[in-house]
């Protein structure tokens, strides 16, 4: 098993938004829960924050429930509707932010649970990161390696070989990949 496999298989995931890049833009959105981890990824601009928190409501979730959040980069494309999410811990590439707090924490190789772990593919930015789930069908990975599933490269990539790189690191463990900016897909 590759070392970047999570150790675990528990988790369940949900993809609450899927985004889009155009005239317009909006960050895909993902909710993930495991034990009592509930934990949503890069909630960003969407057309109406509705789109969050609707499909958040049917799954039972109550913002205020979600304990966690990753960014999976600091653009505010992922990351604008971070304050829906009160209680929550903010993750990004070096630290955990709750209130006032801040924790420095590498994220590669982090875990929030053993079914939930964090790894560095910069690439997009020098600050990208994964978020890897094991779950019962599988590992997903939750990336902006890929804006969707039919993007190659990256135009706006800080660095396109890292890009590469990341990608093959993700394919080696990933069944299912969630883009910044579209539905999931299968490798």
């Amino acid at each position: 098993m590759p070392t970047d496999h999570p150790a675990a298989a528990t988790a369940t995931f949900d993809l609450l938004h899927a985004g889009y890049v155009g005239d317009t833009v909006a960050s895909t959105v993902a909710l993930v829960r495991d034990g009592d981890v509930v934990l949503v990824t890069d909630p960003g601009m969407v057309r109406d924050r509705e789109l969050i928190l609707g499909p958040l409501r049917e799954l039972g979730v109550a913002p205020e429930a979600v304990t966690d959040v990753v960014f999976s980069h600091h653009h505010p494309d992922h990351t604008l509707n971070a304050a829906l999410f009160p209680n929550a811990r903010f993750h990004d590439h070096w630290a955990i932010y709750q209130g006032d707090v801040w924790e420095d924490r590498e994220a590669e190789g982090f875990e929030l649970t053993p079914s939930i772990r964090l790894i560095r593919t910069p690439g997009h930015t020098a600050e990208d990161i994964t978020t890897l789930v094991g779950t019962a069908e599988g590992v997903v990975a939750l990336t902006h390696l890929w804006w969707k599933e039919d993007s190659e490269g990256d135009p706006l990539a800080a660095d396109i070989d890292a890009l590469h790189a990341g990608r093959a690191r993700v394919l080696a463990v990933a069944d299912l990949i969630v883009p910044g900016h579209g539905p999931a897909f299968r490798p």
